[in-house]
C-alpha cells in the first residue's frame, strides 16, 4: 500500500526492493557464476519487497514495525548509504541524519577535525562550519574533549557530537534511526527538543524508533512494515495501535 501523491514531495520511494545474501562461505567467483546462471545465491532474504510511498515537505513520518521488518534498511536506502536492488528513491532538498553512531567520523582525528570533516560530508562549506563551530561544540557539551581523538570517545560522546553537527547543517530532510537510545536522559530530551524545533520549522522528518510514545508525539503519520512489505500508511495513532 502506498500513500496518495503529494504536491510538494521531498521523498519518493518507488517500488523499492532490497535482498541480502547471508551466506559467507562461497567465493566471489561462485557467487558471480550463480548470479549469471540465475541460480539461488544460497541463504538470502528479501529485506524490502516492492515498497512505495511518498513524504511531503514538512511531514514527520515514523517507520514502524517489529525487529527485522526492514525499517533501518529502508532508512539507509533513503539516506543513500545503500542502493536498492530494484526501484528507486528520489529526494528533493538537503539531507542529514543519524543512521549509525559515529558514521562519517574518522577515529584518528580529533573531535574538532571531525566536525569539519563531517560537516563537509553533510554539505557545509568550511566558512559555514567555522561560523557554526562554537554552537556545535556547545550543543554537544563535550568542550573538554573536542581536541581529543574520537577513538577515545564513548558511544554517548559520539552521539552528542554527531547529532550536534547534523542539526547545525540546516537540513531540509532529517533522518533518525534509534540513535537517541544511546545518549543519557538529559541529552535525549535536548535532542528531542531540537527535533521538535526542526519539525516546527517545516523540515521533513523520517524517524525509526521502538519508542511508540515518542513517535506518537513527534510524527503525524506512520508507515508500517512487516517482513519487508508495507502493510499500512496511515495516521500515526492508528499505525502505533497496530504494534501495541
Amino acid at each position: 500500500m502506498s500513500s496518495t501523491r503529494r504536491t510538494s514531495t521531498t521523498i519518493a520511494v518507488q517500488s523499492v526492493s532490497k535482498r541480502f545474501v547471508l551466506r559467507h562461505d562461497r567465493s566471489l567467483k561462485n557467487l558471480a557464476v550463480s548470479a549469471f546462471r540465475g541460480k539461488d545465491l544460497g541463504n538470502s532474504f528479501l529485506a524490502l519487497d516492492d515498497v512505495g510511498f511518498e513524504v511531503g515537505e514538512g511531514e514527520a513520518v515514523a517507520l514502524l514495525g517489529l525487529n527485522g521488518s526492514g525499517k533501518s534498511t529502508l532508512l539507509k536506502l533513503i539516506s543513500g548509504v545503500m542502493s536498492p536492488d530494484a526501484g528507486q528513491v528520489l529526494l528533493r532538498g538537503r539531507i542529514a541524519g543519524l543512521i549509525e553512531v559515529g558514521a562519517g567520523f574518522h577515529p584518528d582525528l580529533t573531535g574538532r577535525e571531525n566536525v569539519y570533516l563531517n560537516g563537509a560530508i553533510l554539505g557545509m562549506d568550511e566558512a559555514t562550519i567555522k561560523q557554526r563551530f562554537d554552537q556545535i561544540v556547545a550543543f554537544s557539551e563535550i568542550e573538554r574533549f573536542i581536541d581529543t581523538e574520537v577513538k577515545f570517545y564513548s558511544s554517548g560522546m559520539f552521539l552528542r557530537l554527531a547529532f550536534a553537527v547534523a542539526v547545525h547543517t540546516d537540513p531540509e530532510i532529517f533522518l533518525i534511526d534509534e540513535i537517541l537510545a544511546v545518549g543519557d536522559a538529559p541529552f535525549q530530551q535536548k535532542c528531542l527538543g531540537r527535533i521538535r524545533e526542526l519539525r516546527e520549522e517545516g523540515r521533513t522528518l523520517v524517524i525509526v524508533s521502538h519508542d511508540l510514545d515518542m513517535v506518537s508525539t513527534l510524527c503525524s503519520r506512520g508507515v508500517v512494515l512487516e517482513q519487508g512489505r508495507l502493510v499500512a500508511d496511515e495516521d500515526i495513532h492508528a499505525a502505533v495501535g497496530r504494534l501495541r
